[in-house]
């Protein structure tokens, strides 16, 4: 049962909006996928063991849960599965409150932004386990 007080827009304008929250996700699991000496190298600055496997991983979990989202098969797994992802990676790579003060409000710009994905995914995850087939109905 659809609720009456919800916006509602056509099933496209929705997917559009759904590619665009897993766009980066999407470059960012094919970049590391198609150089994937780079992806290692990531996975060793930021000090996660074992690169290759982590690499491995993320590569599948980005490409993985972003297409989920965007065929709407158990979104709200992939979506809460980027959110949690984008958090600790976020704690991990925008840590502003450690850097020289030339770059802090860059990084501080990139960490809230970063929070601001954590809160649409769950929204996205919410919202379809409210309504799992409302927008595959319009």
């Amino acid at each position: 049962m659809t609720n009456p007080n919800v916006l509602t827009f056509p099933a496209w304008v929705r997917w559009c909006a759904l590619l665009a929250l897993c766009s980066a996700y999407l470059q960012g699991g094919l970049v590391k996928a198609f150089n994937f000496d780079g992806a290692i190298a990531e996975m060793v600055h930021f000090g996660i063991k074992p690169p290759v496997a982590m690499a491995v991983m993320v590569i599948i979990l980005e490409l993985g849960a972003s297409l989920m989202v965007l065929l709407g098969i158990y979104r709200w797994i992939g979506s809460l599965a980027l959110a949690i992802f984008t958090f600790f990676a976020t704690m991990m790579a925008n840590r502003f409150w450690e850097t020289p003060e030339g770059i802090r409000g860059m990084m501080a710009n990139a960490f809230f932004e970063h929070l601001g994905l954590v809160g649409a995914f769950f929204l996205v995850s919410w919202y379809d386990r409210i309504e799992p087939r409302r927008s595959e109905d319009q």
